[in-house]
């Protein structure tokens, strides 16, 4: 055995040992965290960046943090499940709003940070774009979860979810352009920043709908619900992969395929029960890097270096918090203008101070390369601002949703969504049952009696909806909701099933292909 292979082997087994610790260490954190109804008040995410600084405190880290491991390993699947998962219905009844978010928001973000930083701070306005640019990525992964959790407005969530997934891409294309700034590589030029911010996108679009729309189609071809959840990571990875090398934005080709295969492939091309193994797939997936990644955030703050450089950690805080409520002030009010969606001051507050800063900002840091001035000094102003974003913005979300009484009556409706269900369910059981012939090896004694239980359970669930809408007449509107949802799904499905077996042709009249791309089997 050569002294080469040998120091492979010792890395690889090193590697394995820190992955299954940092492994072991977040997933028993997640676990505390819904075991113990205390730690239930924080959300999971933000306990793991507790513990992660509580590791750092005594100086002991888990991994290094490199830029490629979050933007190339953990980045393009926690893209892809929340694109795969955000219902095109609800966003683009929202697409106004999240795209002066996600864009103009951006500009003022970087724009106004920079200022701030280069005016009241000794940073160079080059090296405050940097700062800038990495910041105006927002992360709200702790607080979609805790909207979902409390049950804030559906819209709210779709407003924060979308924004994130949108202004990500367009926060590392302003990265990417304002990096060659400080190296001598290139002079800021307005018309010049404009195509190339557009060949970024447009390389991400186009890329992203060529793969999204050839796997849709490509799984038309075949029901192998492993090969078809196999083939959306992939997707992810390879599209991330392939902009990035043919000069766009990996990270809107990523948001771009995901939403495709969420809200057209897994129609057409996926039945039901595949379309449910990919989505719980891509749940455990999302939250098993999430584990991960907010513990070695947490693991990775250097406290003598962020000590150092506090003042400037303190106005950049300042400038986030006023850049981000000019954003979402500014422009929410130009949207209620504009569109028809109308966001309420309440509603702007939360999505001003929900607008956390996490692993996209931290990896965006730490690829600044090491021959730029003042490297450290943009690492530690970003590590500062997303712990003051995580911890302060992040653990304080939950009372300022009770202060503006934003927690609606989402529990309610949940409940009574599940009974609707399990009604549906146990009445196709009960067809079965009924309409089928009884097995000569089957008893028909024990079948009488499984027809009586689920007819006593039906009965059950058949009077707790009836006092639900005597106790609740809002709920009324649910079901008649879930009536024309579920019309529109029975419409999709037919065609996508006509569309599988090859008699109906790919290329849809614009009528079936807006009822395709409508259609919500998640609703």
């Amino acid at each position: 055995m050569t002294i080469d292979s040998t120091i492979t082997e010792i890395s690889i087994k090193g590697n394995l040992e820190q992955f299954l610790i940092v492994l072991s260490v977040s997933l028993s954190v997640a676990t505390i965290s819904r075991i113990f109804s205390w730690f239930r008040q924080i959300p999971y995410t933000l306990l793991l960046v507790i513990v992660g600084l509580g590791l750092a405190f005594v100086d002991i880290r888990l991994v290094d943090l490199s830029p490629e491991l979050i933007l190339e390993i953990f980045l393009p699947p926690l893209l892809f499940e929340a694109a795969w998962n955000i219902r095109w219905r609800s966003l683009k009844d929202s697409f106004l709003p999240v795209t002066l978010f996600a864009i103009i928001g951006v500009i003022i973000s970087v724009m106004g940070v920079a200022f701030a930083l280069s005016q009241y701070t000794s940073l160079s306005l080059a090296t405050a774009l940097l700062v800038g640019a990495s910041l105006s990525a927002t992360d709200p992964v702790s607080v979609v979860a805790l909207f979902r959790e409390l049950g804030a407005s559906k819209r709210l969530t779709i407003l924060m979810e979308g924004e994130s997934l949108f202004n990500d891409g367009v926060a590392v294309v302003a990265f990417v352009l304002l990096v060659g700034i400080p190296l001598g590589t290139q002079e800021f030029s307005l018309p010049t920043t404009i195509m190339q911010f557009l060949t970024f996108v447009g390389v991400g679009v186009g890329i992203g709908c060529v793969i999204g729309f050839g796997i849709s189609y490509l799984t038309q071809r075949f029901d192998l619900p492993l090969v078809e959840q196999s083939l959306t990571l992939v997707s992810a990875y390879g599209t991330y992969v392939v902009t990035e090398e043919l000069g766009g934005s990996g990270v809107i080709g990523v948001v771009t395929v995901g939403m495709i295969l969420g809200n057209f492939g897994s129609r057409i091309g996926m039945n039901p029960r595949t379309r449910l193994l990919v989505s719980e797939f891509w749940e455990f997936l999302a939250f098993f890097v999430n584990s991960i990644v907010f513990l070695l955030i947490g693991d990775q703050i250097n406290f003598a270096s962020l000590s150092k450089h506090f003042d400037l950690i303190i106005v950049a805080i300042a400038a986030v918090l006023v850049t981000r409520a000019i954003a979402i002030f500014g422009l929410g009010n130009i949207s209620n203008i504009l569109g028809k969606l109308q966001i309420n001051f309440r509603e702007q507050t939360i999505l001003w101070w929900g607008g956390l800063r996490g692993s996209v900002s931290i990896a965006l840091a730490l690829s600044v390369p090491a021959l730029v001035s003042g490297r450290q000094e943009i690492i530690d102003i970003v590590f500062g601002v997303v712990l003051f974003t995580l911890l302060v913005q992040g653990l304080s979300t939950q009372w300022l949703l009770q202060v503006l009484n934003l927690i609606g009556d989402q529990p309610l409706k949940q409940e009574y969504s599940e009974l609707l269900a399990r009604r549906v369910a146990l009445k196709r059981v009960l067809d079965y049952l009924e309409s089928n012939e009884i097995p000569p090896e089957i008893d028909p004694e024990f079948y009488r009696y499984q027809q009586g239980l689920v007819k006593g359970e039906l009965h059950s669930i058949e009077d707790k909806i009836e006092k639900m809408n005597r106790e609740h007449d809002n709920l009324r509107s649910l079901t008649m909701e879930q009536l024309r949802e579920q019309m529109l799904d029975i419409e999709a499905d037919t065609y996508a099933e006509f569309i599988r077996a090859g008699k109906l042709n790919e290329n849809l009249s614009p009528v079936m292909q807006e009822i395709m791309v409508q259609a919500d089997y998640k609703a």
